[in-house]
């Protein structure tokens, strides 16, 4: 993909996202997000969105307490099913979760891919399931550290993205997220670097361009997930094709995530010259 002007470039607002993981009852979710709340100023949120994605039976909790005390913070799902319904003892259906006001859902999370086995094939009907019921999709891609030793993170990215994105229409490729979490970085503390954030979000966005063209790849909002906390945000941020954070433990407590939204706000036009 030609690398194009910063004016050429639309704007990309920025995405954090709180994965809460296996954590916080309903209880601990009610404080946690009040507590964020009461933190929460405009000028936090002027330029940033922000997601929390609690486990299922945190989010009519947290449903009502968004809405009542309209904190701007938008509700997201950790998975999904990918049918409307059915016997599938113990899962979550897409229309369920739309019902409940959620506006993302991760798909393909390392974790899911890891335990669950979720496939390729899987993560691609729950992204079309996500999609169908007007809910965004958080597409989770990343390499093993492994696959990063045998230098084949790009082809592993590539396989990802292709398998789910075939058949998208530009348009829904565009609107949706793409959220490059390494596993290897993923709750280990070893963060990948600002420079290798961007290389693998740029390699992804040049992906989105070959599978779904330019204007897609340029709109498409990709963030960076593994190990993020409150002291490599900015950096990380600065990148010009890192868009968001994917953010695991450090979003269990309302001061060190805010730390990250605040440090995820734009400073200057955003965007590869």
């Amino acid at each position: 993909m030609t690398p194009t002007s910063p004016d050429a470039v639309p704007a990309r607002r920025p995405l954090v996202s709180g994965n809460w993981k296996m954590h916080h009852d309903h209880i601990e979710a009610l404080h946690t997000v009040r507590d964020l709340g009461l933190r929460l100023k405009p000028e936090d949120i002027a330029q940033v969105d922000v997601s929390i994605h609690p486990p299922f039976t945190d989010l009519r909790t947290v449903q009502t307490l968004v809405e009542g005390e309209a904190i701007p913070v938008a509700l997201g799902a950790q998975h999904c099913n990918d049918h409307d319904r059915g016997a599938y003892t113990g899962e979550v259906s897409p229309q369920m979760l739309a019902r409940l006001g959620v506006r993302y859902v991760l798909v393909g999370h390392s974790e899911r891919r890891q335990h669950f086995a979720m496939s390729d094939d899987l993560v691609a009907a729950t992204l079309r399931a996500v999609l169908r019921h007007e809910m965004v999709p958080i597409l989770c891609v990343g390499e093993t550290e492994e696959e990063r030793a045998a230098a084949h993170t790009e082809a592993r990215l590539s396989s990802q993205l292709e398998a789910a994105l075939r058949g998208l229409a530009p348009s829904q490729a565009a609107g949706m997220v793409v959220a490059y979490e390494p596993v290897w970085a993923i709750g280990t503390g070893k963060a990948a670097t600002s420079f290798d954030a961007e290389d693998a979000c740029l390699f992804i966005r040049e992906t989105v361009g070959t599978l779904a063209g330019r204007e897609a790849a340029q709109s498409v909002r990709i963030q960076y997930g593994g190990s993020v906390n409150p002291e490599n945000a900015a950096d990380l941020m600065a990148e010009p094709d890192v868009d968001g954070l994917l953010v695991g433990g450090a979003s269990l407590e309302a001061a060190g995530f805010l730390e990250i939204v605040r440090a995820s706000r734009p400073v200057a036009p955003r965007g590869r010259s």
